[in-house]
């Protein structure tokens, strides 16, 4: 859990997770988004500080799951396989499931925000497949 190849892989996703957030959804979807919000409960300036720390528990989070889900073989396909099924647990899951329960996004909102955390999370797990490939001890 708190092994080398664990702990800098947290480090360059959370980095990585960070930017690439903030391109997506800060900049990409402001204007992607619009005519698809329903209800805006967004805050007009986001708690920067929080938005970092949550970046780090999930990349910590990905980086133990990556870990236990690669076995060992760690390459850039691996990784963005491993993005991609998160991608759909977490992503279109709960797009759904916030489609069905709230008023946030239409359903074209919803799926477009899917396609976001995709991109997101492909991303995400192909860098930490890489960190992963450049430290794991060599078998």
């Amino acid at each position: 859990m708190f092994s080398k190849s664990n702990l800098l892989a947290t480090v360059v996703a959370t980095i990585v997770m960070f930017l690439l957030g903030y391109l997506l959804w800060g900049i990409a979807a402001e204007s992607l988004m619009d005519g698809h919000v329903v209800t805006d409960i967004f805050k007009e300036e986001p708690d920067f500080v929080f938005i970092i720390l949550g970046n780090l528990v999930a990349a910590f989070a990905l980086s133990n799951l990556y870990g236990k889900w690669a076995r060992g073989h760690h390459s850039a396909k691996e990784g963005a396989q491993f993005g991609a099924w998160i991608a759909i647990f977490a992503g279109l899951g709960t797009a759904l499931i916030q489609y069905a329960t709230a008023n946030m996004f239409d359903l074209t909102g919803h799926l477009m925000d899917f396609v976001l955390a995709l991109v997101y999370f492909v991303v995400t797990g192909v860098v930490i497949a890489l960190v992963y490939q450049k430290t794991a001890a060599k078998e």
